[in-house]
């Protein structure tokens, strides 16, 4: 029988589970990716891409661009999990093993396969062996190719590069690091991992495993599809999911006043008191927390919307807009920039009036210094949610 839940159970339980009730003074970056399975990567830097603002949001001592520098090369790589993330060394056999099947529908590597001759794959390959880790810049130029066209949004022109994204998904190679400016480092995995990574055989079906991982790193799974399940929508309908529930791996949770039924682990449902700090958070668009928003919705009573690809004149919020979280409930919502050593907050606007706004004002003044930034520009007025 599936457990049933009180939105103030889940909460309590998923900002737990996510590593977001108490901050870690003893910054360990590595040990915090293992604990949280992967971290959405997005390019976009307006206060420290959401990389950043994820392991911001959880560990004291730590800058904007230490996750790069902590975690590669040796702890982790990047590929399709949630869509593109960081993941943990210990998930690469998997990969490997699944080679190019393990990709979002949307990446249409076989395509990529039949725009690039593999003499091209292969050379490039063996220039990566040789002078890895190494950027695409580096590397021979091998000329155009006709890019993957995303509904109007295009992928690289460039053959090197698109050779490079091949031997990326078939994990032939992995991203080693970045540069300053967010270049991709690539190498090989033996180098960049270690051998004993790199020849690993994954311990049982890459399903099972990716399924309870995407069950771990969410805390709360719905069961019903959507995006959450990015790269394991096969998986999802295949018998997997009754399987590791029969077992007792997984159970199905069901949370009061919703018809939506949740996967979880025993162990999600054990924790039995919450010890929180006082902090306020600055949350990532894309923090684990936020990945269901329907969720979000219920147990927080919080609507959140990303809108940085929506036109301006539709966007109600801002550019790229961070919720603020304190304890286990969502106060406010910031647009902010850090341009040269100014954190400016454009808007600040909070669920209630009943809201400590010291404390985020020291959320600010962390996260500025955390960023370079020296000083923080408020904006004149706070807006109320409900105004």
């Amino acid at each position: 029988m599936p457990t049933t839940l009180t939105p103030a159970e889940a909460r309590r339980l998923l900002v737990s589970h996510l590593q977001l009730a108490k901050v870690e003074t003893k910054p360990n970056v590595v040990k915090l990716l293992d604990r949280l399975r992967c971290i959405q990567i997005d390019p976009l830097d307006a206060i420290g891409t959401n990389a950043d603002l994820v392991v911001m949001a959880r560990l004291d001592g730590v800058q904007r661009g230490d996750v790069w520098r902590h975690l590669f090369p040796r702890h982790a790589f990047e590929h399709f999990a949630k869509e593109r993330c960081i993941l943990p060394a210990r998930a690469f056999p998997y990969y490997r093993e699944r080679g190019h099947q393990a990709q979002a529908p949307w990446w249409r590597h076989e395509e990529r396969e039949e725009r690039v001759p593999a003499s091209v794959i292969d050379a490039v390959l063996a220039e990566v062996r040789e002078l890895g880790p190494v950027s695409q810049r580096e590397l021979t130029d091998h000329g155009n190719v006709a890019p993957i066209d995303w509904a109007g949004w295009k992928g690289t022109g460039k053959t090197t590069n698109m050779a490079l994204e091949i031997l990326w998904t078939r994990c032939d190679v992995v991203i080693a690091g970045r540069t300053e400016n967010g270049a991709k480092l690539y190498d090989i995995p033996s180098r960049a991992l270690g051998q004993e990574i790199a020849n690993a055989k994954p311990e049982g079906d890459f399903d099972r495993w990716a399924v309870r991982e995407r069950v771990l790193a969410a805390g709360l799974l719905a069961r019903s599809g959507g995006s959450n399940w990015s790269m394991l929508g096969e998986a999802r309908k295949s018998g997997v999911v009754e399987e590791l529930i029969e077992e007792g791996v997984l159970v199905e949770v069901l949370i009061e006043g919703s018809s939506r039924p949740y996967l979880a682990t025993p162990e999600f449902l054990k924790t039995k008191r919450v010890a929180y700090d006082d902090r306020v958070r600055i949350l990532g668009p894309l923090d684990a927390l936020l990945w269901d928003r329907n969720l979000v919705a219920h147990v927080f009573d919080f609507e959140y919307v990303w809108e940085v690809y929506k036109p301006e004149p539709q966007r109600i919020w801002g550019w790229y807009v961070c919720p603020l979280l304190h304890r286990d409930r969502f106060i406010g919502r910031i647009d902010a920039r850090a341009e040269g050593k100014t954190l400016i907050v454009r808007r600040l606007w909070l669920e209630t009036n009943d809201v400590d706004e010291a404390a985020i004002s020291d959320a600010l003044q962390r996260h500025a210094e955390r960023c370079g930034c020296n000083k923080v520009r408020m904006p004149r007025r706070r807006r109320l949610v409900a105004s």
